[in-house]
């Protein structure tokens, strides 16, 4: 039976195909097919009328693949995509010393590859499509993550100059809405003379009732503080309604973006717990509803690292290498080669660790590392290299015990 390898180089607005036989008999030359219904339509109508059985492989490279690898997965075809790193690294007939990179060459190499790894191709799933799903809204939210960051360093710098510290009265986390009661409270009492010319009687009459209207707890110890601040501080802008104006629009601007940031991490976790390896990620240390998600979405399926050093070169905490000849360095920096949004994620569930001190192996590890005197960024490398090392034992581990593993 005739084997069909079709490999697909695929770009924003058009995808190069080849289509290679074992031996590399080239069945189709490398020809483009732009992103339009009628040249798919025309596409899976070649691919249908190849003899024998077709495999098609396409490298997973930024968004642009994923429409591609869905409308010939939903089309009944074999599809499989694969790291644009593994691509790269492939030799096959290709002469090392001759480097081509043309779309016609990428899809001809990648379709040497279908036939050389022709057993072991994975096929594109419904779990696949969820992954790339969670890694989309995980970029969105590192990207709104950036710009809540930002409207909030402005807010402060505002408040800075009409009630400074005001941002520091309370440190409840945001709720569902992305509402946070220190936000509020400026919104409020947005200049010091909103507290400082009412009597401590009134204020504290006054600021009861907002905490019952925004549903906050009331505590009088608190009310008297604020006020007593108050009377202390020395304001640069003027209570007025210019000053007003441009301090209600950068709140409205942070609680929008901070409402997004909330619902990006709800949806975040609710599409997580679609994973089968979810239950096993949650229950890890260091790990909950908002940075296991992001940690998922940034690994995503671990079978496909052949084992524990590639997860950890992926992310970029795998120890570099420096020697020649008789020459060997001991102690080398990490090669943060990978992911950084990954090493990033880590890094935040190192922190949780360290803040926590649970009971786990990893904090055991850093903590033993910290005690030695080591640099901050060594202990915390060093500590996401075993985490990752143990996330995928574990995560494999179970995935093979799966009745049906995707």
């Amino acid at each position: 039976m005739n084997m069909n390898a079709v490999g697909i180089d695929v770009s924003k607005r058009k995808s190069t195909v080849a289509v290679l036989r074992p031996g590399g008999k080239v069945v189709v030359k490398p020809f483009d097919v732009p992103h339009l219904s009628a040249d798919f339509q025309s596409l899976e109508k070649l691919i249908r009328e190849l003899d024998g059985e077709t495999r098609i492989v396409m490298e997973c490279t930024g968004r642009y693949y994923e429409p591609v690898a869905r409308e010939l997965s939903q089309a009944g075809f074999f599809v499989s995509t694969v790291n644009p790193q593994i691509i790269r690294n492939f030799q096959g007939q290709d002469n090392p010393l001759r480097k081509v990179k043309t779309d016609k060459a990428d899809s001809v190499k990648i379709a040497r590859y279908t036939l050389d790894s022709w057993a072991n191709l994975k096929q594109y799933s419904l779990m696949d499509e969820l992954r790339s799903q969670l890694k989309t809204m995980n970029r969105q939210f590192d990207f709104y993550m950036k710009h809540k960051t930002a409207m909030k360093n402005n807010l402060i710098g505002l408040i800075d100059q009409t009630y400074p510290g005001a941002n520091t009265y309370f440190d409840s986390p945001a709720r569902e809405d992305g509402s946070q009661k220190w936000v509020d409270f400026i919104g409020t009492y947005w200049h010091v003379d909103c507290v400082r010319k009412m009597s401590l009687s009134a204020f504290t009459d006054h600021y009861q009732k907002w905490c019952s209207r925004r549903k906050y707890n009331f505590s009088k110890s608190k009310a008297e503080e604020i006020y007593g601040k108050a009377k202390e501080l020395i304001p640069v802008l003027p209570k007025d309604s210019f000053t007003k104006r441009i301090i209600k629009q950068a709140i409205d601007q942070l609680n929008a973006v901070s409402q997004t940031v909330e619902q990006l991490r709800a949806l975040m976790n609710e599409t997580a717990s679609k994973l089968p390896e979810y239950p096993v990620v949650m229950a890890m240390k260091g790990v909950g509803p908002s940075l296991g998600p992001q940690l998922m979405a940034e690994i995503g399926d671990v079978t496909r690292f052949t084992h524990k050093g590639a997860i950890t070169a992926f992310a970029g905490v795998d120890p570099g290498v420096n020697d020649s000849g008789d020459y060997s360095q001991k102690s080398v920096h990490a090669s943060k080669h990978g992911s950084p949004v990954l090493r990033k994620t880590l890094f935040q569930i190192m922190e949780v660790l360290i803040k926590t001190k649970p009971d786990d192996a990893v904090y055991r590890f850093m903590d033993k590392k910290r005690s030695e005197g080591k640099p901050y960024y060594v202990y915390m490398t060093a500590g996401a290299n075993k985490f990752l090392r143990i996330y995928y034992g574990r995560v494999k581990e179970y995935l093979s015990s799966l009745p049906e593993s995707e």
